[in-house]
């Protein structure tokens, strides 16, 4: 635990320089201008881009209808008015219902970025930035709302969303994974699947072809319960463009034509072992597989290593998804 306390010190120390480089690196010269800059500033570290996951949005702030700011924060900006109003919302509409203020939303993509520490599965830093733009959404009140969800956050609507300045980097987090994971454990000393997958990754052969975070990155979330205990959640994420390629056996294959069905998918994935992985995380490989290999292997057909037959004979045992 103090060697978990040691790293979360170190990488908040680490924080300043990257909250800095995102403040002088144009999004439009693209993730590899953000390395190089990246590798300017934290010279005693090779991160390199590893995955751009996108799609999301939070809420933002408020602006007039001239685009100017009204508020940061949306979510603040409507609790303290309500507050003002003894949380009476028929009133808070009354009031703000000419208002002509928009809500803004900041959409955008995380940057993974990655680098190596030790040989260890899963000891390497991670670093987290955000390619964010805010854009105006919807006007306010106009639609009558009838609960602060439809007020600061409606579903569907008319507005066509306007952007208001250009794309930015900015700062999310950076982690050494082994540290988090291992306060995870400290919390809950019963493995999690991402442990036992950190640990079926060591184990196979996969790991004496290729670092396990040239393949996965870590999405890890922390927050606290109703008794205030810390609670931590990681689920990993493949780094492979688009989908996992499609796994080409049905139900009932084994022997040879298994054997081909798994070299290709391992082979289009980039590792050996990538079936048993996906297998646990993305599902694009049934479970079925794992049963028809060790019966293959007790069968004598051995077309896979022992090292990688025993963990998914261990993982038959006991089974766990990721």
């Amino acid at each position: 635990m103090k060697q978990s306390q040691a790293w979360s010190e170190y990488c908040k120390s680490l924080a300043p320089a990257v909250v800095e480089t995102c403040a002088k690196v144009p999004v439009s010269s693209g993730p590899g201008a953000l390395v190089k800059a990246l590798g300017s500033a934290l010279p005693d570290w090779k991160f390199r881009h590893a995955l751009s996951r996108g799609g999301w949005y939070r809420l933002g702030g408020i602006v007039d209808g001239n685009g100017q700011r009204v508020s940061d924060s949306l979510e603040k900006w409507v609790e303290d008015a309500l507050d003002e109003r003894d949380g009476d919302f028929a009133q808070l509409n009354d009031d703000f219902i000419d208002s002509g203020y928009y809500a803004t939303r900041l959409v955008g993509q995380t940057h993974y970025l990655v680098a190596a520490v030790g040989d260890g599965t899963d000891d390497f830093l991670q670093l987290e930035i955000e390619d964010l733009q805010e854009m105006r959404v919807h006007r306010l009140f106009e639609n009558d709302p009838g609960s602060l969800e439809d007020l600061v956050d409606p579903r569907g609507g008319n507005d066509t969303p306007q952007p208001l300045g250009l794309p930015f980097y900015a700062f999310r987090r950076i982690q050494h994974i082994g540290a988090f994971l291992g306060r995870m454990l400290a919390q809950k000393p019963e493995p999690a699947p991402i442990h036992r997958m950190i640990e079926d990754w060591g184990k196979t052969s996969a790991s004496n072809t290729s670092a396990y975070y040239n393949h996965w990155v870590i999405a890890t979330r922390e927050h606290l319960d109703r008794y205030h205990q810390p609670v931590f959640r990681a689920q990993p994420i493949p780094t492979l463009a688009g989908e996992p390629h499609e796994f080409d056996a049905e139900k009932g294959t084994g022997g040879l034509k298994l054997n081909e069905a798994l070299a290709h998918f391992d082979r289009e994935t980039g590792y050996p072992m990538a079936w048993y992985f996906h297998m646990l995380t993305t599902k694009a490989v049934p479970h079925w597989v794992a049963q028809t290999v060790v019966e293959d292997a007790l069968a004598g057909f051995a077309y896979l290593p022992q090292r990688d037959v025993d963990v998914v004979r261990s993982w038959l045992h006991r089974p766990y998804a990721v």
